[in-house]
């Protein structure tokens, strides 16, 4: 299962966990009027799409999954990877494990930073943060006097689809997301002087803004745009989305990071309008 629109370069949208490429349809569909061909699949196990075997349940078989579907759709070259929460820790580990066929890495509020909290004991990592305060901060990030009241039905009715149609991948890929510590394979990026974009939504109760923060080191400052916003902010503010990542896809500025840039070096970093 997969939605497609737009011609032009190649732009693969990897969508967040529990969702489907449905709940970002009209950001999307947005980009892809502004000429870029949109290529978003349902990752295994959502939007209909058959759960990857046992075997392969870790983010290395969704990136072997997601480069297969490249090849299945005709995708000429190496493309642009925008992934979002749980498709941007599948987006890391397609960059990292098939260099030839991304381009470009646009990170949205996602997964890898690995750190909860820090204090003087040093980092708290995700792995340790208990499942309570997991739903109790997506619950509040979902709350509808937060939201556009259309667009809570559709995050809610795809998610609990998904729940429904398949309750264990669903479970599995949670704790997968909860535990990705990609921050070895963004050094190893960085290393690479792969172009790397991070979107963050300053509101995000679900990713802490310590995790930005050790995205931010792992990459070694990578360029980053902060939007006011929360972690779905590209799903309620579809506009905002689109100029966002327009302007990132057509910025000559973003080049490959540099490999001596020093982690408390200055960030290029701009806000953004959002809601």
């Amino acid at each position: 299962m997969w939605w497609s629109a737009g011609e032009g370069p190649v732009v693969l949208f990897l969508h967040g966990w529990a969702l489907s490429p449905a709940s970002y349809r009209a950001g999307l569909a947005r980009v892809a009027a502004r000429g870029a061909r949109v290529v978003a699949p349902a990752l295994p196990g959502f939007g209909g799409s058959d759960q990857l075997p046992e075997a392969e349940l870790t983010l290395t078989g969704f990136a072997r999954w997601v480069a297969a579907f490249l090849d299945s759709v005709g995708a000429d070259g190496p493309v642009t990877v925008v992934g979002h929460s749980f498709g941007g820790g599948v987006a890391v580990r397609l960059a990292h494990d098939a260099p030839d066929l991304v381009s470009r890495l646009v990170l949205v509020n996602s997964i890898g930073g690995a750190v909860w909290a820090t204090g003087p004991e040093g980092p708290r990592l995700m792995s340790e943060r208990p499942w309570w305060d997991w739903g109790m901060h997506l619950q509040a990030d979902l709350d509808p006097g937060r939201l556009l009241g259309r667009v809570v039905p559709v995050i809610l009715s795809d998610a609990a689809t998904n729940a429904l149609r398949n309750p264990v991948a669903v479970w599995k890929v949670a704790e997968l997301a909860r535990t990705a510590d990609l921050r070895e394979e963004l050094e190893e990026l960085r290393r690479r002087r792969l172009p790397v974009v991070v979107l963050w939504g300053r509101q995000d109760r679900v990713l802490p803004e310590a995790s930005l923060a050790a995205l931010r080191l792992a990459l070694g400052e990578a360029a980053v745009r902060t939007v006011d916003g929360s972690h779905s902010w590209l799903i309620t503010d579809p506009d905002a989305f689109t100029e966002v990542l327009t302007n990132v896809l057509t910025d000559g500025s973003v080049h490959p990071l540099d490999e001596d840039t020093a982690p408390d070096g200055d960030a290029p970093e701009v806000d953004a309008p959002a809601s």
